[in-house]
C-alpha cells in the first residue's frame, strides 16, 4: 500500500531523528500489523494512518526531548500496551536495549510477533505485573531508564516504575500538557521512592496542536524494599 510519509518525515526532521529506508519500512510494517491485530483485539482506538503517525509514533519518539542520548541505554517500557513508546524507540535507536512489560498476555504475544517480523534485536516482551517483577533481582534497580505512557496517576506510576531504575538513572513519564496538579500531588511519593522531579518538558507533538509533558524523575537513592506494595494497592491507595 502507498502511504503519504510527508507528515512522518517532517516530524522526524523536527525531532532531528534520521531514519534509513529500512527503518521507515519497519514502521510501516508495524502499522499494518497493529491495524490487522486491532480487528480481533482492542489495541488502540487510533487507527487512521496520519493519526497513528502523530499520536503513537512521533509522540513515542518525542522522548529525545528529555533523553537525547539513548544509544546503548537499558530501558524498561512499563505498561507498554500495543508497544508504545518502546517499539518506535527501538526501531529508531537499534542500540537501545529494551524490555517491554505488560500485564495482558495477549498484548505481549502480539509484540513478540512484531519483534520477530521486524527482526529487532536486544528487545524482549514480558508478561508480568510491575508489583511482582520489581521484586525480581534481575529487574530491580537495573535499568538506566524506565518510561511509561500508561494512564495511571503519577504517584502510582512512580511506585510501579522507580523500583526498576538504577541509582543515577531516570523514570520519564509521558503526560498531558496540563499535568501540573498531578505532578504536585506526586512529589511526596517520588521522594519516598528515592526519586526527585528534575525537569518537566512541555512540548507539542511535531506537526500537531497536541500538547504533552515529559516528567523527568531522577533516581537519587535506592528504593526502600517495601515498595512497590502488593498488587493493586499502588493504584487504589497512591502514596
Amino acid at each position: 500500500m502507498d502511504y503519504n510519509l510527508e507528515k512522518f518525515r517532517q516530524g522526524l526532521k523536527e525531532l532531528q531523528i534520521e531514519l534509513s529506508e529500512q527503518q521507515i519500512q519497519q514502521f510501516l510494517t508495524y502499522y499494518e500489523m497493529l491495524i490487522e491485530k486491532n480487528k480481533v483485539m482492542n489495541l488502540t482506538a487510533i487507527t487512521e494512518f496520519d493519526e497513528v503517525i502523530e499520536k503513537h509514533f512521533l509522540d513515542s519518539l518525542c522522548l529525545v526531548k528529555a533523553a537525547p542520548d539513548l544509544a546503548e541505554k537499558k530501558m524498561l517500557d512499563l505498561g507498554t500496551g500495543a508497544g508504545f513508546p518502546g517499539i518506535p524507540l527501538k526501531i529508531a535507536f537499534p542500540d537501545l536495549e529494551i524490555v517491554l512489560m505488560d500485564s495482558l498476555n495477549k498484548r505481549i504475544l502480539f509484540l513478540q510477533d512484531v519483534i520477530r517480523e521486524l527482526g529487532l534485536k536486544k528487545i524482549t516482551a514480558v508478561h508480568e505485573r510491575a508489583e511482582e517483577m520489581a521484586r525480581k533481582k534481575e529487574y530491580r534497580q537495573t535499568f538506566d531508564l524506565c518510561v511509561s505512557r500508561a494512564v495511571a496517576n503519577l504517584s502510582s506510576l512512580s511506585e510501579y516504575c522507580l523500583p526498576f531504575v538504577s541509582v543515577g538513572g531516570s523514570f520519564i513519564s509521558y503526560k498531558s500538557a496540563d499535568a501540573d496538579e498531578e505532578i504536585e500531588q506526586a512529589k511526596r511519593a517520588v521522594f519516598l521512592l528515592g526519586g526527585k522531579i528534575s525537569d518537566i518538558i512541555k512540548y507539542k507533538i511535531p506537526d500537531s496542536e497536541l500538547g504533552r509533558s515529559l516528567i523527568i524523575i531522577r533516581k537519587d537513592r535506592g528504593t526502600p524494599k517495601e515498595y512497590p506494595r502488593k498488587a493493586g494497592i499502588p493504584s487504589k491507595k497512591p502514596l
